[in-house]
């Protein structure tokens, strides 16, 4: 029970990582709140982890500065604090060479990854500084230490969270906060099947091939888990990780170099 009595917000938590994570979080204890942009996924989240008045679901878009300020002021609301939060929801539509790419898909990338972990920090930080503790979790990418050609939208905006955890963890270092990123390889999840054709058209492969490159180039020659991904966001998460922030976590089987 490592989060008894922590309170966590979790955006993008109805499903894959952020759902993992969610659920990894209640085992040990936590009080979770969720966001998502389905009120039927949250809904149906909430029966599937039967987990009563300790898992709420707050609809949002983390595309909208006013829904991520309100979903960290709802959790407040509900449940008094927050002491976690995971800015996880992310993800791109701007599959496709530079020189084709597009300004919509570009600032898409741009506030659902970079600016959703902003403002959601932002929000956090006006709690979690009065009290003295808290810990932010951001979901990075293996494509923030490098790169893949057809996603630089993605590519650049994982850059960009990591330089912010950094940025972060030294300016509430001394206050009981901590900021940390986890870096994951590939995971098979319902968004990335959803959205995996067109990144792997953009990189000049099939699905299955993206899936075979991916696999090969990490040192375990296979895809990582969303379990494993959990279980380093409820270290870093814990009083267990206190001594680490401003780290570029990588979960992605030996596939990064640093």
């Amino acid at each position: 029970m490592k989060l008894e009595g922590k309170v966590a917000a979790i955006t993008g938590g109805t499903r894959g990582i952020g759902r993992g994570i969610a659920e990894a979080f209640v085992q040990e204890g936590a009080t979770v709140a969720l966001n998502g942009r389905s009120q039927a996924k949250g809904e149906q989240a909430l029966r599937e982890m039967n987990a009563g008045e300790r898992v709420i679901f707050v609809a949002g878009d983390v595309t909208k500065q006013s829904d991520v300020e309100s979903f960290v002021d709802e959790t407040v609301r509900r449940f008094g604090r927050i002491d976690i939060l995971v800015n996880n929801a992310g993800g791109s539509s701007g599959f496709a060479p530079i020189v084709d790419l597009e300004d919509g898909p570009w600032q898409e990338a741009i506030d659902w990854n970079l600016n959703a972990t902003f403002w959601g920090t932002r929000r956090a930080f006006r709690y979690m500084i009065p009290q003295q503790w808290g810990r932010v979790v951001n979901i990075s990418s293996v494509e923030g230490k490098h790169g893949k050609p057809g996603i630089a939208a993605y590519v650049t905006t994982k850059h960009a969270i990591n330089g912010f955890t950094k940025a972060a963890a030294k300016e509430v270092g001394t206050l009981g906060i901590t900021v940390n990123a986890i870096c994951p390889g590939l995971i098979i999840t319902d968004i990335v099947r959803e959205n995996g054709t067109a990144a792997a058209a953009a990189m000049g492969l099939t699905f299955e091939g993206m899936v075979a490159k991916f696999a090969e180039e990490a040192a375990i020659k296979r895809q990582n888990t969303v379990e494993e991904v959990a279980a380093m966001a409820v270290l870093l998460a814990s009083d267990v990780g206190a001594g680490i922030t401003g780290a570029l976590l990588s979960v992605d089987g030996g596939t990064a170099s640093y």
